[in-house]
């Protein structure tokens, strides 16, 4: 998708934040994959506390992949219903 946001960007803006959504999702994802192995690696037995981190990191991945999903919609508009 990055290199598609250069062609979809009409100024380096748009192409930033395009870029930048798609980086933004790629970096949440690493971050909830680091707290569930360190929660693995701690215990592998059931706790509501460790539940709840891994919960919390998917509902991160979840709102970047809304707010990437909303940037590219915005600009997909943009460019063929203008």
């Amino acid at each position: 998708m990055v290199p598609l946001a250069f062609w979809l960007g009409q100024s380096w803006i748009e192409v930033a934040l395009l870029a930048g959504s798609v980086l933004l999702v790629m970096i949440v994802e690493l971050l909830n994959t680091g707290i569930e192995a360190a929660i693995d690696r701690i215990s592998l037995e059931w706790h509501p506390l460790a539940k709840r981190a891994k919960d919390m990191g998917s509902a991160a991945v979840l709102l970047a992949l809304l707010v990437c999903l909303g940037i590219w919609s915005a600009a997909l508009y943009q460019r063929f219903y203008p």
